[in-house]
């Protein structure tokens, strides 16, 4: 079973098109919409979309990272797949990614980013941001941008919750997944990724955060990831212990 994930907020202009392209496929079984509380045409448009598939439930109205980890916990499939609101699927993306997860844990394709018309901007995420796998490489540079990541549902295992004070879900997804599993870089540009200056997230440029800002979520997506290690480690170890 496939699960589609996607997070809105105040998302009426692209979110018909995007669900379009998700919903071509007819190996997505679920598209679970989480909305954190649209005051727009948002919620209407959802309701207007007669396709079966399609799910709606409230989101707990504390920003993305939340959000999306709401939506995680109530997937149902065993690939998950995250969308953001105004990006283009391409047609093959759904079949190309889960190969992709026949020997991977987490998948991650290249996209091509546009603007609010789909003019190219830049022809490959990839190539952009120099992405590649490796845990200390995307610690440093995230390579990890959320529209493109699929995932099987076992990752859950080590991701599930969120820790607290998390920068961004997609740069945790992958550093999890380089920490406990297996990755793979899909080089084919799978998502029109569209960017004009009223996304929710901001993965495409430079970040305004400070250095030490910067430095701190880096300090802390580390800790977390020791803390889950030894965790797991230990839930292991006390499981093998007899009464």
């Amino acid at each position: 079973m496939i699960s589609v994930c996607v997070a809105t907020y105040n998302g009426q202009y692209y979110l018909a098109e995007q669900l379009a392209s998700i919903l071509q496929s007819p190996l997505v079984d679920e598209v679970v919409i989480s909305d954190d509380g649209s005051s727009d045409g948002t919620r209407a448009l959802i309701a207007r979309c007669e396709d079966p598939r399609v799910r709606l439930v409230e989101g707990p109205r504390a920003g993305v990272v939340r959000n999306f980890e709401s939506l995680l916990s109530q997937a149902k499939g065993d690939q998950i797949f995250l969308a953001d609101q105004d990006d283009v699927w391409r047609p093959e993306k759904v079949e190309t990614m889960v190969d992709a997860l026949r020997t991977s844990d987490l998948a991650l394709s290249d996209c091509t980013v546009v603007d609010q018309r789909l003019n190219v901007l830049h022809i490959s995420f990839f190539a952009l941001r120099s992405s590649r796998p490796g845990l200390a490489r995307n610690l440093i540079r995230n390579g990890y941008v959320g529209c493109c990541i699929a995932f099987n549902r076992s990752l859950l295992t080590y991701a599930l919750p969120f820790p607290k004070s998390l920068p961004m879900h997609d740069w945790w997804l992958g550093l999890v997944a380089e920490s406990f599993g297996t990755v793979c870089f899909v080089p084919a540009p799978l998502v029109l990724y569209r960017r004009h200056g009223e996304n929710v997230s901001d993965t495409s440029g430079r970040s305004r955060a400070t250095p030490w800002r910067r430095l701190a979520w880096r300090a802390t997506l580390v800790a977390h990831l020791a803390i889950r290690w030894l965790s797991l480690r230990f839930y292991r170890s006390s499981s093998h212990v007899r009464p």
